[in-house]
């Protein structure tokens, strides 16, 4: 099956609730128009754990995505329960290349982990569905936006998650338009 332009595939890393991928995924398709599958679970890859650390290295994580055979989708939304790293920061909530094919979403901090209140599912897929929209905007080439509603201003935390729309500002919006366009186009010039 050849690759098809603009269609993205989900998949769990280890112990995910399954209702957060196929969560996720409708987001997605809801929000960028697009053909969106839920993938078989992977188990988590050892290799990618940092025992100093004791997380697991986002680079790791993307490289070892890049030795899969995850053919015929465009780009690939990984979900892990486990918490993420980047060596500049003490944890990510997701993490993307950059116009690549990869992108990440820890859920480890997106869950209310406390003995006052109870894990709440329906926020944890609100939280993790605004990460995975806002690290697929960067495999699209968008950059951390100024808005701090729009789903691709940088989060540093929970609050700055919480504040911000299940949605792209209405120039991250145009910009994401033109990049699905763009891919459509190319996908036709080349068959």
């Amino acid at each position: 099956m050849k690759a098809a332009k603009n269609r993205i595939g989900v998949v769990a890393f280890g112990e995910v609730p399954e209702l957060v991928p196929q969560s996720i995924a409708a987001h997605i398709q809801g929000i960028l128009h697009v053909d969106v599958d839920v993938l078989a679970s992977l188990p988590l890859p050892s290799s990618a754990f940092d025992q100093g650390r004791l997380q697991y290295s986002a680079s790791r994580l993307l490289q070892h995505l890049e030795t899969l055979s995850l053919s015929p989708w465009d780009k690939i939304v990984g979900v892990l329960d486990g918490d993420l790293f980047v060596p500049i920061f003490t944890h990510v909530l997701g993490e993307a290349q950059q116009g690549g094919k990869h992108a990440l979403v820890s859920l480890y901090r997106l869950w209310i982990r406390s003995a006052d209140a109870p894990s709440d599912l329906s926020l944890l897929m609100e939280r993790s569905a605004k990460v995975a929209l806002h690290e697929l905007g960067h495999l699209y080439n968008l950059h951390h936006c100024m808005d701090p509603r729009c789903l691709m201003h940088f989060s540093g935390g929970l609050q700055d998650l919480d504040e911000a729309f299940l949605d792209y500002c209405s120039y991250c919006r145009i910009y994401l338009r033109d990049a699905l366009l763009r891919r459509i186009k190319e996908a036709g010039e080349t068959e």
